[in-house]
């Protein structure tokens, strides 16, 4: 696929995660007493977490990422619904104002689902019905920041290769109380932990990135579910010059329980062609 790139150097390479990247493409072991214990072992109750979301079955999300490079900062917005036991999502993806040259951009409808990222309104080449489809599993980054948003699964997932993990306070979340752990993620590990949906994504991503560990911060509520979750990636596009992107990706999740019908999108509606430069 060919990648429209546009604005100062700058710019355009801290955007070209997710501009680019958008192109380019378990079992209930902890039980929800155990998950809300706050004498439990802090690695063991925050590998536990994403068990914890398949139990509870959907939330809405709300997502941040913001990247890094040469002294420019770009935040990209998402905000939707999933369904943990389906492992399917579906965010609205805003672009930030001039991320692509631009003044204005219509919001991406992505569809998360195991081993595979639906996108509409991609933009240049590929018709407004018709969805662009990526294999999550063929990108360096496992699609953990390809997209514009880490999915709130995978982002849970992540959490199985916690280690060095330590309880940092009670912090108040949207108005619930929460408890901070913090750590660093061994992706390899957190890959063969990983349900078989996320598995060959985060594989990808432990092979792609500068680094192994990614630094995160969780906020845990009283019966062990994820309210918010910040991981810090770091990684070293082969084509640039100037050094590494740092990636801050936040989800905050809510609304747990509430309906979450996600449908992915016909054979027929998918794009088969080469999405285009402007």
């Amino acid at each position: 696929m060919v990648v429209q790139q546009h604005g100062r150097p700058a710019r355009r390479a801290a955007a070209a995660v997710a501009v680019a990247g958008i192109v380019a493409g378990a079992t209930g072991c902890g039980g929800g007493a155990e998950a809300g214990d706050r004498s439990a072992d802090p690695a063991r109750t925050v590998r536990l977490a994403a068990d914890r979301l398949v139990r509870e079955g959907s939330s809405q999300a709300r997502t941040s990422m913001e990247m890094a490079s040469g002294g420019t900062r770009v935040t990209i917005r998402g905000v939707g619904l999933y369904d943990y036991r389906r492992g399917l999502g579906e965010l609205k993806v805003q672009l930030p104002q001039d991320a692509a040259g631009a003044e204005e951009h219509r919001p991406i409808t992505e569809l998360l689902a195991p081993g595979a990222l639906y996108m509409k309104n991609r933009g240049a080449g590929v018709p407004a019905d018709k969805w662009v489809r990526v294999d999550t599993a063929s990108l360096t980054d496992g699609n953990l920041v390809t997209g514009g948003a880490t999915d709130p699964l995978a982002a849970a997932e992540l959490l199985r290769g916690a280690r060095e993990v330590t309880y940092v306070g009670e912090s108040d979340v949207a108005g619930v109380p929460t408890r901070h752990y913090k750590g660093d993620i061994d992706l390899g590990a957190a890959a063969k932990a990983a349900s078989e949906g996320n598995r060959g994504a985060l594989a990808a991503a432990a092979k792609g990135f500068a680094r192994s560990g990614v630094p995160f911060d969780v906020y845990l509520d009283d019966e062990g579910l994820i309210r918010k979750v910040r991981h810090r990636f770091s990684f070293t596009a082969g084509q640039r010059k100037n050094g590494t992107t740092a990636v801050s990706s936040t989800t905050l999740l809510y609304g747990f329980g509430k309906p979450a019908n996600v449908e992915l999108p016909d054979k027929k509606d998918i794009f088969a062609g080469k999405v285009a430069e402007k």
